[in-house]
């Protein structure tokens, strides 16, 4: 049962019933039917709080909990994202019966860095939208969807560049991304004025404030000094 903390109180009850006795009724029925089943329930909320707060019952909650687990968030487990973006990929080609695609290093490094608030399922949805966009395979990740990585664990991509080679939109992005993170490490995230980040890349104060935000470039909680 997924997301079991949004069952309405008046339901709860008839719920626990049918978890204490293994007995139910069909609507519109009148004969009690017998279950044999193991029940797994999933919630994104913390049901003991809930409980506290009078919106789960307790005998219900302890009821359901007799062997917790945890899921841990993707953004926790990021030795995880290229086998999962190499799965969705795959499976994504097949069902969408649409030619071959792959993932370059480049853009593995680029979803190994993202902070994935949707977890898993954000995951697959961003490859599978980046396979409709593709053109002759290659895939087209558009960060201004809303997919942000964290300014904190994004790293610099110092892909060699072949003298007279050309780049490819994802290349030419990160390469910007990255010199600009370094102006911003470099003067500790200082924007305006002498010796700030506009100045050393050259540019209007609003003009860099502009292309952090479309490079989904925020401010990190601790600026290293």
């Amino acid at each position: 049962m997924d997301e079991v903390g949004e069952i309405p109180p008046e339901l709860q009850s008839k719920f626990l019933r049918v978890l204490q006795e293994k007995q139910y009724e069909r609507v519109g029925e009148e004969r009690t039917r017998t279950m044999n089943v193991r029940i797994i329930a999933a919630t994104n909320r913390n049901l003991k709080k809930e409980v506290e707060a009078g919106r789960f019952r307790q005998d219900l909650y302890y009821r359901l909990n007799v062997f917790p687990l945890e899921a841990v968030p993707l953004r926790k487990r990021k030795e995880d994202i290229p086998l999962l973006a190499e799965h969705f990929l795959e499976q994504a080609i097949r069902r969408l019966s649409v030619p071959k695609a792959r993932l370059t290093p480049e853009q593995i490094s680029l979803l190994t860095n993202c902070d994935w608030p949707g977890n898993v399922r954000e995951l697959q949805n961003m490859i599978e939208r980046a396979l409709i966009l593709a053109q002759n395979g290659v895939l087209q990740f558009d960060l201004s969807k809303g997919e942000v990585v964290s300014a904190e664990t994004a790293p610099i991509v110092a892909k060699p560049q072949v003298p007279g080679s050309v780049l490819t939109d994802i290349e030419f992005r990160q390469r910007e991304r990255g010199n600009v993170l370094l102006a911003l490490n470099q003067t500790s995230w200082k924007i305006h004025g002498a010796g700030g980040a506009a100045e050393l890349l050259g540019l209007k104060p609003t003009t860099l404030i502009s292309r952090m935000k479309k490079l989904g470039l925020a401010k990190p909680a601790k600026v290293p000094a």
